[in-house]
């Protein structure tokens, strides 16, 4: 039982609270501490995206990450989660090539890492990927707006379906993924409106990440709310603490205790009687070498 006195969320409890219109809360981790403490305060969705390869293992990109590493961290983040549901992404290269390869990669991910979802971003021919994950069992979460995975070909980092064009064929994207029976939709970097629009026209939970007020959720990134990220964060981010400063002067100050020999302190060692500290300084002398 988590502290909130709830059990394992489901997806169906994930389906009433966006009927209900109470507000889902997902929010990435990477690692074993971050999802325990993400769980305790009572978030519904731990996501362990494949951000982690810019935040936690220092590329330029989402790209560079693979299956196995992406394996990694989500079973870590599993094995510290009671409440929440844990989505892990798919990496760039685990399902494009084909629906059998995404299949795999996906059961993977549920098998070895302890996902509960998984997530992939784009529709248009990722849908048969969809419907293929979904047929195997494996709940999948859908991505639109801004996909990190295809940022070069949308140009960059930049918000998505600002003109009335592109933005209605988000919100056809959004129907087919639904249609595709995806259990909920991440929509990035999308205006408002748009995103509001298409919460209210889909059944399935909307989770925003700079779309809005309007969707059924929100999303972060652990490093940005936590002011841990170094990177310029984009518009929508909130930062919630300053833990850079906060860790910088922390190591700070345990490097000028040790250097000014301040640390430890006696307070910080384990203790040995007297009888056996002489009786080892004995057995050390006794074996020392005698010169010939």
């Amino acid at each position: 039982m988590s502290p909130r006195g709830m059990d394992k969320l489901s997806l169906l409890r994930l389906a009433e609270m966006k009927r209900s219109g109470e507000k889902i809360v997902m929010v990435t981790a990477y690692d074993a501490p971050s999802a325990r403490l993400a769980d305790e305060v009572g978030v519904d969705l731990i996501l362990v995206g494949d951000s982690a390869a810019m935040v936690v293992l220092g590329h330029d990109s989402t790209l560079p990450i693979t299956l196995e590493e992406m394996l990694l961290l989500t079973a870590a983040v599993a094995r510290k989660t009671r409440r929440a549901l844990v989505v892990g992404d798919l990496p760039f290269g685990s399902y494009q090539e084909s629906d059998e390869k995404a299949v795999a990669s996906a059961v993977r991910l549920v098998k070895e890492g302890g996902a509960d979802i998984v997530k992939l971003e784009g529709a248009d021919r990722r849908l048969s990927r969809v419907r293929a994950i979904v047929d195997a069992g494996i709940p999948v979460m859908g991505h639109i707006g801004l996909t990190p995975q295809s940022a070069t070909m949308l140009g960059g980092y930049k918000p998505q379906g600002k003109t009335a064009v592109k933005a209605r064929h988000l919100h056809d994207v959004a129907k087919a993924l639904e249609a595709a029976n995806c259990c909920a939709l991440v929509v990035e970097a999308v205006p408002p409106p748009v995103a509001t629009r298409i919460a209210a026209t889909i059944a399935i939970p909307v989770i925003g990440i700079g779309a809005g007020a309007g969707c059924d959720g929100q999303v972060l990134v652990w490093h940005d709310l936590l002011g841990i990220s170094e990177a310029p964060v984009p518009r929508f981010v909130k930062r919630y603490a300053d833990l850079s400063t906060a860790i910088r002067r922390a190591i700070g100050a345990y490097v000028d205790d040790v250097r000014s020999g301040a640390y430890p302190e006696d307070k910080h060692t384990y203790a040995m009687s007297d009888d056996e500290r002489e009786r080892f300084e004995q057995l050390v002398d006794s074996g020392k070498s005698r010169p010939s």
